[in-house]
């Protein structure tokens, strides 16, 4: 009997296991190993395991760890920014790409899960960037690109506003490669499509910057 009480354990033990989130801040995982804080993201961010390979995001309004622009401050949750989506800029989608999710997410957020402030999914391959203000209403995407709500409740982008007195929060502007398009009922979130990445993802890459009150 005693055999057969421990067998029993095991099951939920390994479903447990297979559950676990594979990619956590800080975490003892060894895909952490020789990451940065800004590039161990927690478990709200999918965790394929594609690298960069060539993909490359950038934004001529602010530098990889550097500080995040006064012009994406949002405006509201206690902010009065202009709430503007920045310009960036993308080089080396991989060959075979089929479309491009990007999204933005602060990893600090005092949610218990983060926030997301943008996401925009089935951007052409052909892309190489988004316009500053693109994510804003009004705002031009390259054409079949469709933007989810943020966590604010709104589609479309949402900027930075830490509670007063956090330490700087960390902005994840992050690309995705993708060998398909997605077919995403109305209403998703972006933790919805994050778990819709996986097994898509031929090449990632991600841009961070730092905001604090």
């Amino acid at each position: 009997m005693r055999h057969l009480h421990a067998a029993a354990l095991t099951v939920p033990t390994l479903a447990l296991a297979a559950c676990a989130p594979t990619q956590m801040i800080g975490g003892a995982n060894p895909m952490n190993a020789g990451l940065n804080p800004a590039q161990r993201l927690t478990v709200a961010q999918p965790a394929p395991t594609a690298t960069a390979m060539g993909l490359s995001l950038t934004s001529p309004t602010f530098a990889n760890g550097g500080a995040y622009p006064a012009a994406q401050v949002a405006s509201g949750f206690g902010c009065s920014g202009p709430n503007t989506s920045p310009a960036l800029n993308w080089s080396g989608v991989p060959t075979g790409t089929q479309s491009l999710v990007l999204t933005k997410y602060d990893p600090d957020a005092p949610t218990g899960s983060g926030f997301w402030h943008w996401a925009v999914f089935n951007i052409p391959a052909s892309a190489t960037g988004l316009a500053q203000g693109a994510g804003n209403p009004g705002g031009t995407l390259p054409a079949g690109a469709t933007q989810l709500n943020n966590d604010g409740g709104q589609p479309g982008f949402i900027g930075a506003c830490p509670p007063v007195g956090d330490p700087a929060h960390r902005y994840v502007f992050t690309l995705y490669a993708l060998s398909s398009t997605l077919d995403l009922p109305a209403g998703t979130s972006p933790a919805a499509l994050g778990f819709m990445l996986n097994g898509k993802v031929l090449a990632k890459t991600s841009l961070t910057a730092y905001y604090g009150r």
